[in-house]
């Protein structure tokens, strides 16, 4: 071999040595940039009968549950089912998607709710929470965000047109994160609500990433037990940290699929009528009575007004309405009371839970897997927030627990389609 043949044999092993050291130095470092508990899957069988198995784990705090699950989400993607985003005949429709035809009691046949939901993304878990709480002797309005996509649109009133007692709301709104149109998006479905057909008892407002913890029976056992027909918002006199809201002037900005609220430098004129602002939740749970009052009352409407430059006026109107000695079914010395919502914010962390399995947005955990046994063990009527493009199981154990629980639970004969699954392998404490 001539020196030159013999350098080039020694360039190309170097050359070779380089690329496999290079190689096994990426794998190493990406190899390590995955958690240690996520290095190796888990055998297929270890997901067990897939998903109750595994629920019932989680359900019950089983430490390892968490870790499991996580991976065989992965391995066991749910489908999509037919009907929600491709249109269906409304009789597939109502069993491809087991909604519950016949009211389940005569206590519940007697006592209607209305329902608002507002809407502006994940179709499926809307059409998860739609079918959880329907119910042929309530009634609901959805509010479907103005910026929505068209197709999202039309499969939402593809699925509506199917019932009688769920319509889409007259009157739109661009919906902006802590702005007016959030509240206004309310008030556009009660004044459909109030002229709906249903004569309803109360109404409950929801958004597309609720769920329900507890079933339309106990829902209305709650109402009728603790709160002797009066209107549930939990909410305090303005606490000084919290008077900026109403106190400066704010804007909404909507362009190009960006929006949020601002503030301005102008200063807000003091409430009309001398009102007391309290500051509380979102939510509630109102009798029709009120909701009438707040459409026409003079004191209602002109807070209304006054709230439209305001910081998310929906945790101030309604329970400064609420407060009011002379509003229909108010609680005037009400606080905090009031079991509507399990959140998990980040601020309360190791107060009043131990912490967001999932992850946190905008300091609300979207629940994961490890929060499963607090939520079905929460006093609240319904928990937020789900993402179940995230975490898919999550939703899957929800959803079969609550069904099994609301038709254990009905005092009529059980429709087949009623059913999720032919069988289950529950283990699942249905009486939390």
């Amino acid at each position: 071999m001539n020196q030159l043949d013999a350098t080039k044999s020694g360039f190309l092993v170097c050359i070779g040595l380089c690329i496999f050291i290079l190689t096994f130095i990426y794998v190493r470092n990406t190899f390590s940039k995955v958690p240690s508990e996520q290095k190796s899957f888990p055998d297929t069988a270890e997901c067990g009968v897939y998903p109750d198995e595994l629920c019932s784990a989680l359900f019950e705090g089983k430490s390892a549950a968490p870790q499991i699950g996580n991976w065989c989400q992965i391995i066991h993607q749910p489908e999509m089912p037919d009907c929600i985003r491709t249109p269906c005949n409304c009789s597939t429709v109502l069993k491809s998607l087991h909604f519950i035809t016949r009211p389940l009691s005569e206590e519940e046949g007697n006592f209607s709710l209305a329902y608002i939901i507002t809407i502006h993304k994940e179709l499926e878990m809307f059409v998860k929470l739609l079918r959880a709480i329907y119910l042929p002797q309530n009634v609901y309005c959805i509010h479907i965000d103005e910026k929505s996509p068209q197709d999202y649109k039309t499969a939402v009133q593809n699925l509506v047109n199917c019932f009688e007692n769920i319509f889409i709301s007259s009157k739109r709104e661009n919906v902006v994160y802590a702005g007016f149109s959030r509240l206004q998006a309310d008030i556009n479905c009660m004044k459909d609500l109030v002229n709906a057909k249903t004569q309803w008892n109360y109404v409950i407002n929801l958004c597309g990433q609720d769920y329900p913890i507890k079933t339309n029976k106990e829902i209305i056992q709650y109402i009728k037990s603790k709160w002797n027909d009066k209107n549930i918002t939990p909410g305090v006199v303005q606490p000084p940290h919290m008077k900026h809201r109403t106190h400066l002037s704010y804007k909404e900005y909507v362009h190009s699929g960006t929006s949020y609220v601002y503030p301005t430098k102008n200063m807000k004129d003091d409430p009309p009528h001398n009102l007391t602002i309290y500051f509380g939740s979102a939510y509630y749970v109102l009798t029709r009575k009120f909701v009438e009052f707040t459409l026409t009352d003079v004191r209602a409407k002109d807070l209304l007004e006054w709230s439209r430059d305001t910081y998310s006026p929906d945790e101030h109107y309604w329970v400064t309405l609420n407060r009011l000695n002379d509003a229909p079914a108010a609680t005037p010395n009400a606080q905090w009371e009031g079991n509507i919502r399990a959140i998990k914010w980040k601020d309360q962390e190791g107060v009043a839970h131990n912490g967001c399995k999932g992850h946190y947005i905008r300091d609300i955990c979207v629940y994961g897997l490890g929060d499963l046994q607090w939520i079905i063990e929460s006093p609240n009527l319904f928990a937020n927030k789900f993402e179940p493009t995230t975490y898919p199981l999550v939703m899957d154990c929800l959803e079969r627990r609550y069904r099994l629980k609301v038709l254990q639970q009905a005092e009529v004969p059980l429709e087949a389609h009623w059913h999720f699954q032919e069988s289950n392998y529950f283990n699942m404490k249905l009486n939390v």
